[in-house]
């Protein structure tokens, strides 16, 4: 068995030291191993090389990414579940099969029409916020150059706040007209919770000078030092409509008209109190990104679904999506079209969900199925929800 798994390691080393593009690995020799075929692509992003492993069960495919350190090891362990592989360099393509009888076959054979691999990031995307903008918010957090372009140590957090972006982009692109044609056109947005973060100053800039809108941004924080250190960044960048305040998410009162209500990385119940709040002001769009969700996982109990409590790290996962998926349902009986969305890639952030809502006309059926569906949930596994108890007396009339 060790002169067995030092052959298979020698080869491996040669396809390694080739550089490999393209892997497949399949005919499995273990029949108790679930995946049927593995994949593995050869990826670059703007810091560096990585490898994408495709997983192939009958109806599935599931994604890990490594680094190119791992891919030895990896292949080691493929080759004690499987008997063939190929793998295809850009100048070279290689063979291992092993036998019924254990004997291993390899092959390595030049390339007559050498590949050549797209090393570009992702085929550059064509993200909101471009490099060369001068986006001052971005440059403090250190994420632009001061020429305006994307630090390579900070792309991924380049990417994550395009994708915030985006998902705002995708539901202002419907309301731009309606509000250009306003007499009063401007978009009065609240962002509870705001914190020392930089998000919310790049949210003006992206309504101020990509969209051309009037807005009137109020950032909501509890500390006093966190509000000062805001408003004066507001002041230095001229960003007149911007301001910050101490606010309480749960005690904020708000006299005028409210079109968006933004609450990102609200710990626990303050997420709920958010979107009751958003609710009674009958807020037109909202944008969650909720935090810490503790109150189900503390009052949890299964009637017949026991398995789903019976390990602490399963309950406090189920815990988190029940509130999210009962937020989310809540939303839509007080009529919102609503989404969960990856906000950011899990492997960055398990806080990866956000709640996109938009004021919309849900018919009465499907808001009573919704409540129907919370319902239900909240008779199997007998938790409080604090979304629910503060919309309580509103949902009795759906």
């Amino acid at each position: 068995m060790k002169i067995y798994m030092e052959k298979i390691e020698e080869y491996i080393d040669i396809i390694i030291k080739l550089n490999p593009i393209r892997i497949v690995i399949s005919n499995k020799s273990d029949k108790e191993y679930k995946y049927n075929k593995v994949k593995i692509n050869k990826n670059y992003s703007k810091e560096k090389s990585y490898y994408q492993i495709e997983f192939f069960t009958e109806k599935q495919v599931f994604h890990e990414n490594i680094e190119d350190k791992e891919l030895r090891e990896k292949l080691i362990y493929f080759m004690g579940k499987y008997k063939q592989l190929s793998s295809t360099s850009e100048n070279y393509s290689c063979d291992m099969r092993i036998s019924k009888k254990g004997k291993i076959f390899f092959s390595k054979k030049e390339q007559k029409n050498t590949i050549s691999i797209n090393r570009e990031h992702n085929k550059k995307k064509n993200y909101i916020l471009k490099e060369g903008m001068d986006i001052p918010p971005l440059k403090d957090l250190g994420i632009f150059t001061q020429d305006g372009k994307v630090v390579n140590s900070k792309y991924d957090k380049y990417k994550q706040i395009n994708r915030f972006i985006e998902i705002i982009d995708d539901e202002i692109k419907k309301v731009e007209k309606y509000y250009s044609d306003k007499s009063d056109n401007t978009l009065r947005v609240l962002d509870f919770g705001c914190g020392k973060s930089y998000l919310t100053f790049i949210l003006y800039y992206y309504f101020t000078e990509i969209k051309k809108m009037k807005v009137d941004v109020i950032g909501l924080d509890l500390k006093q030092d966190v509000i000062d250190r805001c408003n004066e960044i507001s002041k230095k960048y001229g960003y007149e409509n911007l301001k910050f305040e101490i606010g309480d998410i749960n005690g904020y009162r708000y006299e005028n008209n409210v079109d968006m209500v933004i609450t990102l990385h609200a710990c626990d119940t303050a997420t709920d109190y958010a979107l009751y709040n958003a609710i009674n002001w009958n807020a037109k769009m909202i944008f969650s990104v909720p935090c810490c969700q503790h109150e189900i996982n503390s009052s949890i109990k299964a009637k017949n679904l026991n398995i789903l409590t019976k390990y602490g790290i399963v309950q406090e996962r189920v815990s988190a999506l029940f509130t999210d998926a009962i937020r989310a349902n809540l939303l839509e009986v007080m009529g919102y079209r609503t989404q969960l969305l990856e906000f950011i890639d899990i492997s960055h952030s398990p806080k990866n969900i956000l709640i996109r809502a938009v004021k919309s006309n849900i018919s009465s059926d499907k808001r009573k199925k919704s409540l129907m569906e919370i319902e239900n949930l909240r008779r199997e596994f007998y938790f409080d929800q604090t979304l629910y108890n503060l919309l309580e007396e509103k949902i009795k009339n759906v």
